[in-house]
């Protein structure tokens, strides 16, 4: 942890795997965004020796949000701070990746400051998407489509979904928001029970039409023990009996 640094860690290694892989022959590539140490708008992946022979080739973007690439809801200010940064560091990203997003406007012609999902990844995103028009696409929605999601809602009566921290950002893309949406999408919607490890902003997800919103870990345990996989089973357990819903017999 000591050496998670967003000043300077760098999409660098992307860039380098994706010329690895389109050396041995790859032409397609399917990239999966989020979960990074980076905030550099993709400047390292671009400085890659060979990057620019990817252009022509076919690249899908699968990701979980839909953040734009700077602003109040862009990769720095949202998601720079779980990545260790500071409030003063937040600044200091938000102004490289403004710089980064010019940078690719002159480079490309494409504007990726406010365009939905170019902030994905630290902004790996945006430059994927201006350099080598590459598709994005929500991965929920292709992962929901591989398991055959719609089709196993025939006949459910409640679906339960979750992740280990529920709030605002739920709402721009994540997993639980592509199940709410997939069971909306039918005729007679089926009921969507969000249950979580933490819960905050509980009435933005109940405005989506999360019901119920059940946080799982009791507030006052250590992380450490909520983590033990003994002790998650049985507090889901307890979340689940203590669940305010009731379905028809």
């Amino acid at each position: 942890p000591s050496e998670r640094n967003p000043l300077k860690a760098s999409s660098l290694g992307l860039g380098e795997l994706l010329v690895a892989a389109y050396d041995e022959g790859c032409t397609r590539f399917v990239v999966g965004l989020g979960g990074t140490a980076t905030c550099d708008g993709g400047a390292g992946m671009l400085r890659a020796p060979g990057i620019e022979r990817l252009r022509g080739t076919h690249i899908e973007l699968l990701c979980d949000v839909e953040a734009p690439f700077v602003g109040p809801h862009g990769a720095a200010r949202v998601f720079a701070p779980q990545k260790g940064a500071s409030p003063e560091d937040v600044e200091v990203l938000e102004k490289r990746m403004l710089a980064q997003a010019y940078a690719l406007q002159v480079r490309t012609g494409v504007d990726v400051s406010a365009l939905p999902g170019a902030g994905a990844a630290g902004g790996l995103a945006g430059a994927l998407l201006s350099c080598f028009g590459a598709t994005i696409h929500p991965g929920i929605d292709r992962v929901l489509d591989l398991v055959h999601f719609d089709d196993a809602l025939l006949g459910a009566s409640l679906i339960i979904t979750g992740e280990g921290k529920s709030d605002a950002q739920t709402l721009m893309g994540k997993v639980p928001m592509g199940v709410l949406r997939h069971a909306g999408a039918r005729a007679g919607a089926v009921p969507v029970a969000l249950l979580s490890g933490r819960i905050e902003e509980r009435s933005a997800l109940e405005r989506a039409d999360f019901h119920p919103v059940v946080e799982v870990t009791p507030r006052l345990l250590p992380l450490q023990e909520a983590l033990d996989p003994r002790i998650a089973v049985q507090n889901l357990h307890q979340a689940v009996l203590e669940m305010p819903f009731q379905l028809d017999s």
